[in-house]
């Protein structure tokens, strides 16, 4: 099919049979789903092709449902059915990128239309009963997903899913027991307090690595065995451990008198090699013991390589030398020096007949394996080669330093063919993909990172380590890493989903700011990626990306006709945006440090700013220059904020105070003392006769403007308050902490109505939509989140998803009750660059979570705060 045909077959014939909705009224779908469920039938085609049973269908949802159904309504569903049974949305996979733009195409027309959205719910419902509309339902829940339409506590008993991706979709407290999924991408999918019985989830993608936890110290190397149902790992506990990949459990512990420094499997998979101390081990995997222990070095060794046939194996160290050993005698075959310092890695070639090695020296340096001879040395890095690999056709020669750089050598020609630049500390590890197509590398800067090896571009940056990556290593299929590192861990990460999920829109660094436009449909967020990003706030998709800032964005804020966005930036400027183009209008030069915080007037002809190069800023729009400039500080200027109406300006200080300023003449009006650390954020009240400000002493105060007097402490937050902000009509402030959470309080009570939970660190910015539905926030885990506030309140653990399998299994109530303190991610949309998954509180019985390598993935739900009821039942029981 030609892209014109596949576009037209989007935009036109799928537009068209969902438009068959529009004449009916959205009510009839649950309820024919209803009837269809109640009389078991199968093939519903069938079942409202018969006369007989379309007008038993209507007779029925009149008289019982008391709606009143056009005789033709039913037959139009029935023929929607028909035509979409035969179309390419119930046979291919729409969520691939071959269809993205005819997608965005289907999305902007459908987006708006609640019963074409009733529609395809219809389709997603009807999974659970005919198996022929399957790749149809899947389809449409994807596009529910995609549209960010509330999916949150609802039923999806026995839906059938399959061959798309659901990245992202918000299930929070859903009922999805009996669904089966297959092949289904579930990265980034909120869980959280989900029913999940007897669920059959296999060949799963997820973009989140699997953690393996078992070492007590860093994680010097991580390998693959070639059948890949092993993992090898070595520590510096004295430890090396052989995990099942499939259970991510220890298969077993090989355990050492001194700390491991390299682990390697034998081509075969019988034997493991390992050096701890000055000792070289070759260990039977059968019998479970060591059958060599090779002695000639007279230092630390660093690094083990079996041959490809497995006959030799080499290992270097910090004796500046490589040895070479007959596997079967254990015996020295031969020494290879050359090196003037530590030898830390050495690779084999493919064919067997070169052996490389990188070293302290800062060289590389290529062997005959045959004569033992130097065959070349290669020059070029600056400091310390940690790591060499050769590609898997013996090509090339990748090598990491310590000068933060990989470099490609041409093996034939010896000479440099790329270096690749983008980590921040030194290079660990590197490792060809077993296609030659892609490079991983680990580093100090503790991310890892993605490269593709014939346009030497980083294809993707894998975080999620805490400390330093020392290993990475591809599975022999290609489609998994693993990687081992200071903070204890080995991890898998799913590299095919990986790879997706790098063009995933959001910000890549912590989001500072949060600024919702004055017409309510757009949300501005500025971050230390350096960029500012507008949102759709209904579909939470992408509209435009702000690039000029050389620096962390650290303030947004919209003018009051919503055409202009400035944005104050850690670069020392002030940026205005033209919101229609996205284009820059002008830049605000005149601060000497970073600019901490922005805000116009409320009639947009003044532009207030605060430094941290101490001083407050006035600046005329309409000019672009600064018409005033406040030197009265002797430390940052963290907030600013105009009154309602304009006459007043307000700021927080690093010095404690809050200053109230007249526009006007310029002069300091009132100081506010109170708080006994730097007050962070500050907003006025919408009737502009209270102050709300946040501080590092972890309390938020509100102040009389009338008298300058302090009339409220609230205390909740065990962190220092980051922002503040009053709801449109007053009655509601929000504040966000780096205690993780967002608090909401009565303004007139002063007591604090609830608590919203999901960050996974502290949370710099909080707004509020102009309808005062909703809050966004901006948090240092890069992400933005959207609250539902008229929902918070009424989640609370005890409601119906707990209650079925609590009370049918007579489990004790103190689980669920623990979950009034977990950290349950409820927001409405998440917004970053890699979702993670959320399963706390998940209730799971006798399910099946199987990714696409067969890994279970019940233990990472477990991790992650879900509750398996099966073992609760044993525990009672017992």
């Amino acid at each position: 099919m030609t892209r014109m045909n596949c576009k037209k077959e989007w935009d036109e014939d799928l537009y068209t049979i969902l438009a068959f909705s529009q004449a009916i009224d959205e009510a009839v779908f649950p309820i024919l789903i209803r009837i269809l469920k109640r009389e078991k039938i199968e093939d519903c085609l069938e079942f409202l092709s018969q006369d007989r049973n379309l007008e038993q269908v209507e007779q029925e949802i009149q008289k019982e449902y008391m709606l009143n159904v056009e005789k033709n309504h039913i037959k139009q569903i029935k023929d929607a059915l028909k035509k979409i049974k035969d179309h390419e949305f119930n046979e291919l996979n729409y969520s691939i990128n071959k269809y993205e733009e005819n997608k965005q195409n289907l999305i902007a027309k459908i987006s708006q239309d609640k019963k074409i959205i009733e529609f395809l719910k219809f389709f997603v419902y009807l999974t659970a009963l005919d198996e022929r509309y399957i790749q149809c339902g899947s389809n449409s829940l994807h596009l529910l997903v995609q549209m960010k339409i509330d999916l949150r506590e609802q039923s999806f008993e026995n839906i059938r899913i399959k061959n798309t991706t659901l990245q992202g979709a918000n299930f929070l407290r859903c009922d999805l027991s009996g669904t089966k999924f297959e092949n289904v991408n579930i990265s980034g999918l909120n869980l959280n307090e989900t029913k999940l019985v007897n669920c059959k989830w296999r060949n799963l993608g997820i973009n989140e690595e699997i953690k393996l936890y078992g070492h007590g110290n860093k994680v010097n190397q991580v390998i693959f065995s070639s059948n890949w149902r092993q993992l090898a790992s070595c520590s510096d506990d004295k430890s090396i451990r052989l995990w099942d990949i499939k259970t991510g459990k220890i298969s077993f512990v090989i355990q050492e008198k001194r700390q491991v420094e390299s682990v390697c499997f034998s081509p075969q998979e019988t034997m493991i090699a390992s050096c701890s101390g000055t000792f070289v081990f070759i260990w039977n995997l059968k019998i479970r013991k060591h059958i060599h222990k090779l002695k000639d070095h007279s230092d630390l060794v660093r690094s083990v390589c079996f041959s490809p046939d497995g006959a030799a194996l080499a290992s270097c160290g910090y004796d500046k030398s490589i040895r070479l050993w007959d596997v079967k005698t254990g015996q020295q075959k031969v020494k290879l020096d050359g090196h003037s310092s530590s030898v830390n890695s050495i690779c084999y070639s493919p064919d067997g007949t070169t052996l490389a090695s990188g070293s302290d020296d800062n060289s590389i340096r290529l062997w005959d394996f045959k004569t033992g001879q130097q065959k070349a040395k290669l020059n070029g890095h600056s400091s310390n080669v940690s790591s060499v690999c050769f590609s898997p056709d013996g090509t090339t020669l990748a090598s990491g330093s310590y000068d933060k750089s990989i470099r490609l050598w041409d093996v034939k020609t010896r000479q440099q063919k790329a270096k690749l630049n983008g980590h921040s500390k030194l290079v660990n590890s590197v490792c060809f993909s077993p296609d030659g197509t892609k490079l991983a590398s680990g580093s100090g800067d503790s991310t890892i990172r993605l490269w593709d090896v014939q346009t030497r571009q980083q294809k993707a940056k894998l975080d999620g380590h805490i400390s330093e990556v020392l290993s990475v290593c591809f599975s022999p299929e290609g489609t998994t890493l693993t990687s081992g590192g200071s903070d204890k861990s080995i991890r898998l990460w799913d590299i095919k989903i990986g790879q997706q999920n790098a063009k995933f829109d959001g910000h890549s660094n912590w989001v500072n700011s949060v600024c919702f436009s004055p017409d309510g449909t757009t949300l501005a967020s500025g971050s230390y990626d350096n960029s500012i990003r507008l949102w759709n706030f209904k579909t939470g998709q992408q509209k435009a990306k702000l690039d000029g800032h050389s620096n962390h964005v650290i303030s947004v804020c919209y003018s009051p006709d919503g055409t202009t966005i400035a944005s104050g930036s850690q670069d020392n400027s002030i940026c205005l945006w033209d919101v229609k183009t996205g284009q820059q209008k002008a830049k605000l030069d005149g601060h000497t440090s970073g600019v901490l915080s922005v805000c116009f007037s409320p009639d947009g002809t003044a532009l207030a700013s605060g430094s941290s190069d101490n001083s407050l800023r006035l600046w005329d729009i309409k000019k672009g220059q600064q018409s005033a400039k406040l030197d009265v500080y002797l430390n940052w200027v963290n907030s600013v904020c105009f009154s309602p109406d304009g006459t007043t300006l307000a700021s927080g200080s690093y010095d404690k105070s809050i200053r109230l300023w007249d526009v006007k003449t310029v002069q300091q009006k009132a100081k506010l003392d109170g708080h006994s650390n730097w007050v962070n954020s500050i907003c006025f009240s919408p009737d502009g006769t209270t102050l709300a400000s946040g501080s590092y002493d972890k309390s938020i105060r509100l102040w009389d403007l009338k008298t300058g007097q302090q009339i409220a402490k609230l205390d909740g937050h065990s962190n220092h308050v980051k922002s503040v902000c009053f709801s449109p009509n007053g009655i509601v402030l929000a504040s966000g902490g780096s205690d993780n959470f967002i608090c909401l309080w009565d303004v007139k009570t002063r007591q604090q109505k609830t608590k919203l939970d999901g960050h996974t660190n502290g949370i710099l910015s909080v707004c509020f939509s102009l309808d005062g539905t909703t809050l966004a926030s901006g948090s240092s885990d890069n992400s933005i989140r959207l609250w539902d506030l008229e929902k918070s309140e009424g989640i609370l653990p005890q409601d119906h998803c707990y209650q079925d399998p609590l009370f049918q299994f007579k489990i004790p109530l103190q689980s669920p009750s623990n979950l009034q303190h977990a950290n349950i991610d409820r927001t409405i949309i998440r917004i970053c660059q890699n979702p993670i998954l959320e399963v706390k509180g998940a209730l799971i019985l006798k399910g099946e979570f199987v990714n696409f390598q067969g890994v279970d993935l019940l233990y990472l739900f477990k991790s992650k705060g879900s509750l398996n009821l099966e073992n609760k039942i044993l525990q009672k029981k017992s």
